[in-house]
């Protein structure tokens, strides 16, 4: 995988978010011209199995323009993020601040023009989508699976299939936020909302992830990673299941093999963090550490760990790799991170572990994930960028990714009206005191932020002061 490229690359590919009618129309007449000629088409690849591995993975030009824009911005504007399609609208392009006027055939042709080798596409529009958070709601209503499936999923399948992306590595990242909502936000737990008990009756969370799951998979040259939450989502496993995140989410997944045709060989992974703030690693604290004379995670007064089995993201990948094998997933899948907003740099980062035998103390002053609660997950105050995308950091992740295009909000900070079907969630508040799905908590977030997706200079710059590894 490439961390960067030359000046002259890179700045070639950030002058393409500006891309002419002219200039688009050209590259799609060169593709087009292309798959007339298969032998100027580059020979499709066998199926790999790490796609990140050896690969010049695609900048998104609208992110990078913006990135590159700000001060200091430059220095990761070279950076790979991933291209949210999270509309119908956004497959042919639609001109939002989201997803500009490049549409994913305009993605694509510039990938093929441009000599990258893979590409990441978030499929991101679900029915009913995030029941359980406003801000991200999209523009299906529970219902409406038929035309997710004919004017969503079936318009992106027809287009990657094109030979002229025959050679292009298409990385699809399936549906961050949706099946671990029919585990942990559905009754009869305190955390459900009407909207996920909907979700988990009709059935169509499943029905669609496997829909797009199957049809993608069939493709030669695509690799489908299903969003597995995080360790502060599902990390907890228990022989009770009213507590027990961690397996009950494993075997939903397991559960969607066999649906409209899924396959486990369909999937060639999975992905965590994904548009989050968890840690990548804790290195000044184990969760099951013995202090005051008890290990951290079996002390009720310890309310950031509040009994959960993982405190960052690497071993949680980890064991829930293990746990998805044993539920029918084959044993060469892959792990993905999303390191994009994780790095908890800045003054407020611990050089070592406390020196308290408190354990709320010593929990406090050691972690470096320094959100108040690791269910907040909008816009939160003092995160920094983490680690730059590489490949094969640890041998079950496949990658440590940008799918978050950092600078882009999670959510508004208060109503802000339009035509995007995105609603109002006060997790999006730094106002708000909280629900039982961040342990009645105050948010955490960030103020006088726009709608999801749309750019925030102050979040951006904050990322850049407070990154980790700190950028040279």
């Amino acid at each position: 995988m490439t961390l960067s490229r030359s000046r002259s690359k890179r700045l070639a590919a950030i002058a393409a978010a500006a891309l002419t009618a002219a200039t688009v129309g050209a590259v799609a007449v060169t593709t087009a011209g292309a798959a007339e000629n298969p032998a100027e088409v580059d020979a499709a690849q066998a199926k790999v199995d790490n796609p990140y591995e050896g690969a010049n993975v695609y900048v998104n030009p609208i992110w990078a323009e913006n990135a590159a824009a700000e001060p200091g911005g430059e220095a990761i504007a070279d950076q790979p993020t991933g291209v949210w399609l999270d509309r119908i609208g956004a497959i042919e392009g639609n001109d939002s601040p989201t997803t500009g006027s490049m549409g994913l055939r305009d993605h694509l042709d510039h990938a093929v023009a441009e000599g990258y080798d893979l590409i990441q596409v978030v499929i991101y529009n679900l029915p009913g989508r995030d029941c359980a958070a406003l801000a991200s709601n999209g523009e299906l209503g529970a219902d409406e699976i038929d035309r997710y499936k004919s004017e969503y999923i079936d318009p992106i399948v027809e287009i990657q299939s094109d030979p002229a992306y025959a050679g292009l590595r298409i990385v699809n990242v399936i549906e961050i936020d949706s099946l671990p909502n029919l585990v942990t936000n559905v009754s009869p737990r305190a955390t459900a909302t009407p909207e996920c008990d909907e979700m988990k009756s009709n059935g169509n969370y499943v029905d669609g992830v496997s829909y797009a799951v199957a049809e993608l998979g069939a493709l030669a040259n695509t690799y489908n990673y299903i969003d597995a939450g995080h360790h502060g989502w599902i990390g907890w496993g228990d022989t009770n299941p009213e507590y027990d995140n961690f397996n009950a989410s494993a075997a939903l997944f397991g559960s969607l093999i066999g649906e409209n045709g899924m396959t486990a060989d369909h999937v060639a992974g999975f992905i965590s963090n994904t548009a989050n703030y968890s840690a990548l690693e804790e290195p000044y604290w184990e969760v099951d550490q013995n202090v005051g004379g008890q290990p951290l995670n079996q002390n009720p007064e310890l309310p950031w760990v509040d009994w959960n089995d993982f405190n960052n993201e690497k071993d949680f990948t980890e064991a829930f790799r293990t746990e998805l094998v044993a539920n029918g997933f084959n044993d060469s899948i892959g792990m993905l991170i999303d390191t994009s907003r994780n790095g908890w740099g800045g003054d407020y980062r611990p050089s070592g572990p406390s020196s308290s035998t408190d354990p709320v103390t010593f929990v406090d002053e050691s972690r470096i994930d320094q959100r108040i609660q690791k269910g907040n997950w909008c816009n939160q105050a003092g995160a920094g960028l983490g680690e730059r995308p590489q490949a094969s950091p640890e041998a079950w992740i496949d990658a440590y990714v940008w799918i978050k295009p950092p600078g882009e909000s999670d959510g508004s900070s208060e109503l802000i009206d339009n035509d995007e079907g995105k609603g109002f969630d006060e997790m999006c508040d730094p106002d708000y005191q909280g629900n039982p799905r961040n342990g009645n908590n105050p948010s955490g977030a960030r103020d006088d932020m726009p709608i999801s997706g749309h750019w925030s200079s102050e979040q951006f710059q904050e990322l850049l002061q407070n990154a980790y590894p700190p950028l040279s």
